[in-house]
């Protein structure tokens, strides 16, 4: 992929210190042609003031889109950071997963057109993720005997991905797997996202629209690259969101694989795209009255 923007959409919901050290891995880049969108999904002012003061420093354009707290809407979110994004690919990251400095570079290096890179993620251990937010300890400088000292005690639930890389060969995927679907870190070229309508927003709650947006894509040709051992993210720890809809989220997800559904019921129209604002990164923009269409 040659050197044109990235946007990285990242989500959150009031936890302002994972955001924070989030976004200071991602200035932190060796690759620095990319721009940030935090995609908020209803965050209180700890995580204005937060952003404000990472926009005060950043490297690269980082703008903030922020909707009504009417409980878990990701997949909502993400939509509105999509429009907002300039880049012709995009990453998704969740605010709490902590890219390594060659995140971006990575990402760049495995981009394909017709196909999206299913990212990987190491778990942080409750203790560890404490720690390391309490002393805002940089997670890229570990050492590999600290790296192998973590992983024994638990710390880290795998080490090898963060030891090795392995090269782009033999990562395509053309058969569909429900396995490691996981929208905390995932690219997906612009274009196919405004093919399917980008995530669908009938999907409330935790869980699974992720997995249909990339069923959706496979039904519209769009195959997959799998990034382990290239794309790893740190993931914070934090307790499980309530699942009361996941039964019936994953129910619709089956019943699209057998319908072979494409296009969102309810996505995000190429054709809604706001203008770009002329202000650059110092701009938060909130779409609390804005709506994607049907």
């Amino acid at each position: 992929m040659p050197a044109a923007l990235i946007s990285v959409v990242i989500t959150t919901y009031n936890r302002p210190d994972a955001l924070t050290a989030v976004v200071e891995a991602c200035f932190a880049q060796d690759d620095l042609g990319f721009e940030v969108i935090i995609a908020d999904d209803g965050s209180g002012h700890n995580t204005a003031q937060a952003v404000a003061a990472l926009q005060a420093r950043a490297p690269v354009p980082l703008r903030h889109v922020w909707q009504e707290d009417l409980g878990f809407r990701a997949a909502r979110v993400r939509n509105l950071g999509t429009l907002d994004a300039r880049g012709d690919y995009i990453i998704f990251l969740d605010g709490d997963c902590v890219p390594q400095r060659n995140f971006i570079s990575q990402h760049r290096k495995l981009a394909q057109r017709g196909y999206l890179v299913q990212g990987s993620r190491i778990l942080l251990s409750e203790q560890a993720t404490a720690r390391v937010l309490a002393q805002q300890a940089d997670l890229h400088a570990l050492d590999t005997r600290t790296k192998l000292a973590w992983r024994r005690s638990g710390a880290l639930n795998k080490v090898l991905p963060l030891l090795m890389r392995l090269p782009d060969v033999g990562r395509a995927r053309h058969r569909f797997s429900w396995r490691r679907i996981k929208s905390c870190n995932l690219a997906v070229w612009r274009t196919d996202l405004e093919q399917v309508n980008g995530f669908d927003e009938s999907f409330l709650g935790w869980g699974h629209e992720d997995a249909d947006l990339v069923l959706r894509l496979f039904h519209a040709g769009v195959m997959r690259k799998d990034g382990a051992f290239a794309t790893e993210v740190f993931h914070l720890w934090h307790r499980q969101n309530p699942r009361d809809q996941a039964s019936s989220n994953r129910a619709a997800v089956l019943q699209r694989a057998v319908d072979r559904t494409i296009v969102a019921v309810r996505g995000c129209a190429a054709a809604a795209r706001p203008a770009p604002s002329r202000h650059g990164i110092a701009i938060t923009t909130k779409f609390n009255l804005f709506h994607c269409t049907d």
